[in-house]
């Protein structure tokens, strides 16, 4: 599997229906699922082997679109603000907002927009998935793209104010 910029998206396909090939067969080792070669076609738009295995596990409510269009997102990120270079960071789980905290009476919303900043810098821990349950009932309630909203933080620019009009504004 050769990496290109024109026809990335047929690489992630071939790799996410393989993910789901190997889950639905009782492989549940993300270890064992791709090949070192696949692993680094993946690393080379930004993408981490646990990714496809999350959307293997979730596929029963996370579609092949919505997972194109989250790491279409963090590949943009990786390719134009990190210039292809791998964060050397991991964030930890337990500094994250809690899972009740608010933000001007939004709940979930501090998690969410640290989880988002993480999987765009692609420092997301393989305990931890963007787009999980809890994510994906938020961006439900607000009528979010869980895509549009990575966007978003993105171009908020680290003003947690911009993501709360954001968000306000798709009530």
């Amino acid at each position: 599997m050769k990496t290109a910029n024109y026809g990335w998206q047929q690489q992630l396909r071939e790799l996410y229906d393989k993910a789901q090939v190997k889950y639905r067969n009782e492989n549940r080792k993300v270890e064992t699922m791709f090949t070192p070669r696949e692993v680094n076609v993946l690393r080379s738009f930004g993408a981490k082997p646990m990714e496809l295995y999350d959307y293997a596990e979730d596929s029963s409510d996370l579609d092949w679109e919505t997972a194109l269009l989250i790491t279409a997102v963090r590949r943009d990120y990786f390719l134009h603000e990190q210039k292809a270079t791998w964060s050397e960071k991991t964030i930890n789980v337990e500094e994250l907002p809690a899972k009740t905290d608010e933000l001007e009476g939004i709940p979930w919303l501090p998690r969410i927009i640290q989880k988002a900043k993480a999987r765009l810098r692609g420092e997301m821990p393989n305990d931890l998935m963007y787009c999980c349950g809890g994510d994906r009932k938020f961006f439900r309630a607000h009528d979010i793209h869980p895509a549009d909203f990575l966007r978003f933080v993105w171009a908020a620019k680290g003003k947690p104010e911009k993501v709360v009009e954001y968000v306000k504004g798709r009530r």
